[in-house]
């Protein structure tokens, strides 16, 4: 029987249903201009390590574990020991003896389930996924493009758009590809009715459709992510799209195309392909024992924190502190918060989600695009804007459409190489300046302003302080530090912003709170409630450049504060920050010196501005005494939090179900692209050209690379990034954390599926239980052995 003639199997609507839910499995991504991390397993996130494992080998060949080699390293090295890798085995059903065994056996590759492009490839010789890649790219490109072309592609839905550039594209043909144009002209102009006629064509049937269109939605690379990440931002505001629908059966329909040209050579191999992916998910044994050694890995680092944080002792910080400073939970103000207690002991830090509980739509100067500067689980119901006088609004308009429409002259067709030419060597002594960079100050937008009337205001400020755990014992200053980093020529900027701010910095965010705390109207309110802010108290607003470790006050309100408080507070940052850089320059290639560091993020040149939130590996919820003292290494995430002024347990239910799972995402993404860089990885700085504004090529064309970039993970030499899972620990008692987990089901997936591990603090700092496949469990005591 021809493939042309084959009757439809089984009932479109299971092809329909298999295909949202391949769709559902991609994770989204987001544009340059707002990238945050992304939980790359998020569509698997509901199943165990293990069958997430499987599945993904099968649809992308990608692994989801160190490499074996690493694994024997840090056995040799002390960090894992043969106990750890005996104890796992034995969790998994497997021989402990065996597993030590394969550490010495290098790390399997996982090949992915054949699409019929690859069979093509085989059979014909000629790169057809490849192919694909470029033509689907350079279509896409244009048609999602953001602003970057001079010349925008037509709009109109993505499938008629795609199917009016391929009745044009003559590469297809000239690559082999006898009668593409006219396939494409066949095709109905709705895709759902071209979807139920290509399944048709292909012979997909019920039981192989679920895994092959998952494994042709992985195909697509970045794009599938871009255009989920489009649906994700749809979802928020109850809205839906079909964009991602319409990108699979685009890839479908290149398959139909192959399979109709080159139907002889591949009859016989794609009805074998269609019988293997029909087949269960089924974890060989390599994969179980790859699996087995991650997980040791993981209960050695969790080991190695709980030890760490037992010398910590619980200590209790100043009783009455001086000034008070409120950083982002962010990895990165590890350190800066370390060093600043170090530089003065009056000062108490706390940790808080850098939005600082403001999910703002924020408008800013000469701007009519609201940016979402918050997390990107939450909708963004708050309105600020930048409050000038319409003269300045204006002003700022006509300069920037004037730096816009040199910047397009200069990149121009017919303009760009008479440009080059004629001004090219004016240019060397930028490229020298931009090379020698010197120190950044942030020169910050006009006061924004919040619009809400004063009763909400007031809700708004008490939620707030609660969720901070600050309803007393307010010091004369507080500081609020939000954190940003300040960078040139990096396409993948906002990834090193504040991912809670939406991959903004949280310049805004801090300076709408300071000025809300110090509204006397407010205040007044807030009073009524039960929260007294002394009238001699005031709020300050900062910026924390993660670069350079300078942390900038803003002006606003810095004359209501004693000039001896604000002389004190500036030295301490100053020593703080001397400090810090001074650690971080051993960590950083070619960083000579503290003083180093102060240059990197202007330099044009720059490959490693700084590491961004490599090595995280560790989401602290519990009063700051608990882990004060104790050098974390920048590589966890410090949320205050006490559960006795939390009576409902309320606030410990906002930070598990929003913080913990956005802390989550971060160190699945640096997992994700330091395990399958080339599935989760966005590939080579060096070789990176910018696309439509939306993301990034390795090189000029092919596949959008979303993820991080090598060099954030990556110093040269090895990975600077330890893939490893990320453990919460929660000074609460067991109770209420597990009543959390009841209520909140995909939360509580997250850990009974291995994703991230649960511990619980008491109050001397100590880890006194570890949550296991449901059940809570003592240090030490023997976890749950499970059937592999």
């Amino acid at each position: 029987m021809s493939f042309h003639s084959y009757q439809f199997p089984g009932t479109t609507l299971q092809l329909f249903a298999a295909a949202e839910d391949a769709l559902a499995q991609i994770p989204p991504a987001f544009s340059l201009e707002a990238t945050v991390a992304v939980n790359p397993y998020l569509g698997q996130a509901g199943e165990s390590r293990l069958r997430a494992a499987s599945r993904l080998a099968r649809v992308a060949g990608a692994r989801i574990t160190a490499p074996r080699e690493v694994i024997a390293a840090w056995l040799e090295a002390g960090r894992v020991t043969e106990q750890d890798i005996a104890a796992a085995a034995l969790k998994a059903g497997l021989d402990p003896d065996q597993v030590q065994k394969a550490l010495h056996a290098p790390s399997p590759a996982y090949c992915p389930d054949p699409t019929l492009a690859d069979l093509a490839a085989r059979e014909t010789g000629q790169d057809w996924p490849a192919l694909i890649a470029d033509r689907v790219g350079l279509w896409a490109g244009g048609h999602f493009d953001k602003g970057q072309a001079l010349w925008p592609a037509p709009g109109g839905s993505a499938f008629k758009a795609w199917r009016a550039f391929a009745l044009r594209d003559l590469t297809p043909g000239l690559h082999g590809l006898r009668g593409f144009c006219a396939f494409v002209a066949s095709l109905p102009t709705d895709p759902r009715a071209a979807f139920a006629e290509l399944c048709g064509k292909l012979g997909l049937s019920a039981e192989a459709a679920p895994l092959y269109l998952h494994r042709l939605a992985m195909s697509l690379g970045g794009w599938a992510q871009y255009v989920r990440g489009l649906g994700w931002v749809d979802g928020l505001k109850g809205e839906r799209n079909a964009l991602g629908f319409e990108m699979l059966v685009i890839r479908l329909a290149w398959e139909v195309a192959l399979l109709d040209c080159f139907a002889d050579q591949l009859a016989t191999p794609w009805t074998q392909a269609l019988k293997a992916h029909a087949a269960p998910l089924e974890p060989s044994h390599d994969l179980r024992i790859d699996l087995a050694l991650q997980e040791a890995a993981d209960q050695a680092e969790e080991r190695a924190l709980a030890e760490k944080l037992a010398t910590s002792g619980g200590r209790a910080g100043a009783p009455k502190p001086d000034i008070q400073a409120i950083f982002c939970i962010d990895v990165r103000s590890e350190p800066f918060r370390r060093a600043l207690e170090a530089a003065d002991p009056g000062v108490q830090t706390r940790g808080f989600a850098g939005f600082f509980g403001l999910p703002i739509a924020h408008l800013g100067l000469a701007s009519d695009q609201r940016e979402a500067r918050a997390p990107v689980l939450l909708e963004a119901a708050l309105n600020s804007q930048v409050a000038v006088s319409g003269k300045a609004d204006q002003a700022e308009r006509i300069t920037r459409r004037a730096t816009r429409a040199w910047g397009r002259f200069k990149l121009a067709a017919v303009s760009s190489f008479a440009f080059v030419e004629a001004a090219g060597p004016l240019y060397l002594g930028k490229l020298f300046r931009s090379a020698m960079a010197q120190d950044y100050a942030p020169s910050p937008e006009p006061v924004p302003a919040l619009d809400l009337p004063s009763d909400k205001r007031i809700a708004l400020a008490g939620r707030v302080l609660r969720a901070m755990s600050l309803t007393s014992g307010f010091a004369p200053v507080v500081l609020i530090a939000g954190h940003g980093a300040h960078v040139t020529n990096a396409p993948h900027a906002s990834a090193l912003q504040c991912g809670a701010c939406g991959g903004h910095a949280g310049d805004v965010n801090a300076r709408l709170l300071a000025e809300l705390l110090n509204d006397p109207v407010v205040r007044k309110g807030l009073s009524r409630s039960g929260i007294a802010i002394p009238p001699e108290t005031r709020f300050l607003a900062g910026l924390h450049d993660t670069v350079s470790d300078a942390l900038h006050l803003f002006d606003e309100g810095l004359g209501a504060v004693p000039k001896a408080h604000l002389v004190r507070l500036r030295a301490a940052l100053s020593k703080a920050g001397e400090i810090a850089r001074t650690a971080r320059a051993q960590a950083l290639p070619r960083a000579g010196s503290e003083a180093d560091l102060s240059r990197r993020g202007k330099d044009w040149s720059e490959l490693r501005p700084e590491w961004g939130l490599a090595g995280c590996r560790a989401f602290i919820v519990a009063p700051r005494a608990r882990s004060l003292g104790c050098d974390l290494g920048g590589r966890a995430f410090l949320h205050d939090y006490h559960w006795r002024q939390d009576d409902d347990f309320a606030t410990l239910e906002l930070i598990l179900t929003a913080p913990a799972v956005v802390t989550s995402w971060i160190a699945l993404q640096y997992h994700g692209s330091a395990t399958a860089p080339e599935v989760f990885g966005a590939g080579n700085k060096l070789l990176h050209n910018v696309v439509g504004g939306i993301g990034v090529f390795e090189g000029n064309g092919g596949d959008l690379r979303v993820g991080l970039p090598t060099q954030s993970l990556h110093d040269g030499e090895q990975l600077h990034h330890d893939p490893l899972r990320l453990s919460i620990v929660v000074a609460a008692p067991t109770e209420a954390i597990s009543g959390v987990l009841e209520r909140h089901p995909q939360l509580k997936a997250l850990f009974d599926n291995g994703w991230l591990s649960l511990q619980a603090m008491d109050d001397a700092g100590r880890i006194s239980a570890r949550y296991d496949g449901g059940v809570w469990i003592e240090p030490g005591q023997a976890p749950q052995i499970r059937a592999a």
